[in-house]
This record gives C-alpha cells, structure tokens and sequence, in this order.
C-alpha cells in the first residue's frame, strides 16, 4: 500500500497517475475534496480509499503492517497564507508525526519541501544537509517558514545535535519543488502557475501582462524563475520510490532559469499566435520582497545517480497546451 497526502492535489494527483501505471500497488489518498473540481484530478484513478486528514492516524494504525511508502504532499501551500498558527498545524505538527509514526513502523517517507525556504536567495540555491547550511536561510513568509522549520528539524534528527535520539523512517526523501507547471493545478486559484493563467489570455486575443523591472539588471519581464514541468516531478519521485537507498535533501527544479517573457513567449508558439506582451507596474507593496531570481543548484540529484534530462521550457509549454490546456478534459 501506498499513502499519498495531498493525494487530489496537483503534484499529488500527477504522481498517483504515475503510481498506479508503473506499480500494483494499493493506493490510498488522504485529503480533502471541497465542493469545486478538485475530485476530477483523481476521477481517472483506481484508489483503495480517500482518508480525510482528521482520519488519516487511524487508518494508518489499522493497516500499518500494509503500509511501503508514505508520499506527503499534503500542505498549506499558499505564499499569502498568513495564519500562521493553521500553517504551523498542517505544514510542521502533521509532519512531525508522520515522520514519528513512519520511523517507528519503518515505513519509508517522502515529503514535499520548497524553494520558499531560500528566501530572497541571498544565501544562494543550494541544498545544503548540515545545520550551518539550512540555519543561514531566512524564508519570507510563514509558508516558506513552516516547510523550513520541518527541514531543519529533520536535518538535526539525522545529521546534527539531535542525530540518534529518535529512530529515522528507513528512506527519507525533502523535495525542495521550484516552479512547477502542468495539468491538475487548476483548482488551485491564484496559486495557479503563471502559464495556467496566461494561456486563456493569450488564445482570447489579449496582450500578457508582466511586472515592469524595479531592479537595474533585470528588463522589463526579465525576472527569473526555475520553471519545472510536472513529469519531471514526478519521474524525480519515482527515481526515489524505485530507489529505496538513497536519501537527502534535495531541490527539484531544472536548474536553468528562465524569464516570464520567455514563458510568455513560449506560451504564444505553442498557442500558435504572434507574441503580444504588456508590462505592468509591480504594486508597490511587493517591491520591496519581490525574487528576480531563483534557479535550483541540482548538482546533489545528480551526484546521487539521477541520469535523466529536464525538459526545456519551450517544450513542457508546448506539451502541456497542447495534451491538456487546449483539450477539453485537461486533467491528467
């Protein structure tokens, strides 16, 4: 059995897809549904069961000996999210004790972390394992912060000051996701992906709107984004699910950045249409926080045997108009 919180979400629901086509495993998906369209990033899955996340300790007890892997995906993941306590309570406390209940049935764990916890990127991209590494990061929102404090807790459990003083789950995987782009993000609202938003736009015959530059090395549209393509996501935890030894803290992106004009760009071929972009003043009240620049150092994935190319930006912005944006079932 596999258990997938975050299971309906969209990095979730794009890794039970790929789940249940490379594995025979009983999959089971702990979330919540609500009243949108969420249930249709998993309406095309063969599932054990859907837990609700009050629920989610009870059923692990009752099947504990049938549990092989938790993948937790399941958080808060909104950067202007600011209740601080709810966020603490889903992103840190929930992971704290599936880290615990995974360490003492030696189930192996996989858990989703990000590139919010480098902050601006004053201290660079890089994702350090020591203590000295992770403490120097400084994330700017409670988000970042949450996912943050989990890293550090687990870099001292088993590298630092607390290493041998709780059992550690058999495999223990931290994605840092960077940007990541692609099919059953849709419910997601303003936390959409910028090309799920822009696409709409552009086959309307509308112009893309981007942030003028506030920063003198940057052009307008310039600022720069590790934009990651779904399947890639999902193929980097699949590596790890197949590869039961290995474990880390590792960032997940392309480790090449590129601009929002770029992907505006993109966005326009794949679409078919003659690019047309205008450029917008940035709100004042994001100016002063506002990242030009995030690219993931992915030397550690590959230091670690990870073999397999990203794929550029032009192509995952191609694939994904054309298999999901432009069809009429988007959904993976």
């Amino acid at each position: 059995m596999i258990i997938v919180t975050g299971g309906a979400g969209f990095i979730g629901s794009n890794l039970l897809a790929e789940l249940e086509a490379r594995t025979h495993e009983d999959l089971v998906v702990c979330d919540r549904l609500g009243t949108d369209d969420k249930w249709r990033n998993i309406s095309k899955r063969t599932l054990r069961d859907i837990v609700a996340p009050e629920n989610l300790f009870a059923y692990l007890e009752e099947h504990a000996a049938e549990v092989k892997v938790v993948f937790h995906l399941g958080a808060i993941a909104s950067s202007t999210e600011m209740n601080a306590d709810m966020i603490v309570e889903n992103n840190f406390t929930l992971s704290r004790l599936l880290w615990k209940w995974c360490a003492e049935h030696e189930v192996r764990f996989i858990y989703g972390s990000t590139f919010s916890t480098y902050g601006n990127g004053e201290c660079g991209f890089n994702d350090d394992e020591t203590m000295e590494g992770v403490g120097k990061l400084k994330p700017l929102n409670p988000y970042g912060w949450s996912k943050h404090l989990f890293d550090k807790r687990v870099i001292s459990l088993v590298n630092g000051p607390q290493k041998g003083k709780e059992k550690v789950p058999p495999q223990w995987v931290g994605l840092k996701f960077f940007n990541v782009y692609g099919p059953n993000e849709y419910h997601k609202g303003d936390q959409r992906s910028v090309l799920c938003k822009l696409y709409p736009q552009v086959v309307a015959g509308a112009s893309a709107r981007l942030f003028k530059s506030h920063h003198q090395d940057y052009e307008d549209g310039g600022q720069l984004r590790d934009f990651i393509w779904i399947g890639d996501c999902v193929d980097v935890m699949m590596w790890f699910y197949e590869n039961p030894t290995k474990n880390g803290l590792f960032n997940l992106g392309t480790g090449k950045a590129r601009s929002f004009k770029d992907l505006a760009i993109a966005t326009f071929a794949a679409a078919g249409l003659e690019p047309k972009i205008t450029y917008i003043e940035m709100p004042q009240e994001l100016r002063a926080k506002y990242q030009y620049f995030t690219e993931a150092n992915m030397e550690k994935l590959r230091s670690v045997g990870y073999t397999k190319d990203f794929k550029n930006l032009e192509d995952g912005v191609r694939e994904y108009v054309s298999k999901y944006l432009s069809q009429t079932d988007a959904y993976r």
